[in-house]
């Protein structure tokens, strides 16, 4: 079985981090994102990753670590049905559709046996939610079969608390609905044409967790969770000075931090450097910058090779040009939930 993983977008909502990285390579407990859904797949699934901003850093890291994955370059945003169909080639049978930017506990061995035994032509993976006015939620029946997609409903009209989870399980045959060198949306196109043909369209929910990585709250919740998961108080990289007091928080390789400083609920990417008596608390710091000497960074994100001198909150610092051809909304592979 083939798996397609969209890495394609830009990660608008990340900048600067992903100015200078590619969102999948962003790190949780000094691993990639995309390394956790490598993790999860079955050991005999072929892996194409579908991607178009950085990468170079993609093929870089499989390469260095072994990974046998195809990168498979979007000549432009495609789209979530787009980047699909423009992998097609790969494909010979049912195959999977898996987001990069989702930490989750879904069992995708279970999730594709549930596929297979309702012989359904898509399955999509759920996940519940308190607050169904801010999402798609789906009408599924007892036997969980999706009958259509209701978005953003009052909670008193929700047909069921459950949204699209961003694993897809689908039939080869279902690539004939998306066309050839166009963004498409396999959510808002795609899925709502398969059940209106009345195709078996079905959905698996799961127990667990489950974390989108849009934002730097939730990137921040995910490095939370994992460390909760192993029983970690923090995840300290090598070569590490370590004088202060680290707390629900990763730090990076050759990081150095100072006489009381405090570092809690954040992350820090490699090389660096915090003064002392320096806080930072629900922050991210990208490689490279100094945090100096009785500063207080909260709420932020810090880019690389940056330097803090003061007081900030809920700021994003980046004093540099902003890369070429980045943009400045959100595009590529969305997925609408």
């Amino acid at each position: 079985m083939q798996a397609i993983i969209l890495a394609g977008g830009y990660g608008t909502r990340l900048a600067p981090l992903t100015y200078t990285k590619a969102k999948p390579m962003l790190p949780l407990l000094n691993k990639p994102m995309i390394s956790y859904l490598i993790e999860a797949l079955p050991p005999s699934t072929e892996i194409i990753v579908a991607a178009n901003y950085k990468k170079e850093q993609l093929e870089e890291y499989f390469d260095a670590n072994g990974i046998n994955a195809i990168v498979n370059p979007e000549p432009r945003p495609l789209g979530t049905a787009g980047a699909v169909k423009n992998a097609s080639r790969y494909i010979n049978g049912t195959f999977l559709v898996l987001n990069s930017d989702i930490i989750s506990s879904l069992n995708i061995r279970k999730f594709i046996q549930y596929h297979m035994k309702k012989k359904a032509k898509v399955t999509i993976s759920l996940w519940p939610v308190k607050n169904v006015e801010e999402y798609g939620v789906v009408d599924i029946d007892k036997n969980g079969r999706i009958r259509k997609f209701v978005e953003k409903p009052r909670r008193h009209e929700a047909p069921s608390n459950l949204i699209n989870a961003g694993a897809y399980c689908l039939d080869y045959d279902i690539l004939d609905y998306i066309p050839d060198g166009k963004f498409v949306s396999m959510e808002m196109e795609v899925f709502p044409q398969v059940i209106q043909d009345g195709l078996p369209f079905y959905g698996y929910s799961f127990d667990g967790f489950w974390i989108d990585v849009g934002r730097a709250s939730s990137y921040i919740e995910a490095n939370r969770l994992l460390l909760k998961k192993r029983g970690m108080k923090a995840a300290i990289g090598e070569n590490c000075e370590i004088e202060g007091n680290v707390k629900e928080s990763s730090i990076g390789n050759g990081c150095r931090i100072g006489k009381d400083a405090r570092i809690k609920n954040s992350i820090l990417y490699d090389n660096v450097v915090v003064e002392e008596d320096a806080i930072i608390e629900n922050s991210i710091v990208a490689s490279h910058s100094i945090v100096e000497k009785g500063s207080i960074v909260r709420n932020s994100i810090i880019g690389e090779g940056e330097k803090v001198n003061g007081a900030i909150e809920g700021e994003k610092i980046w004093s540099k040009e902003i890369p070429k051809g980045y943009p400045k909304k959100q595009i590529g592979n969305v997925v609408k939930k």
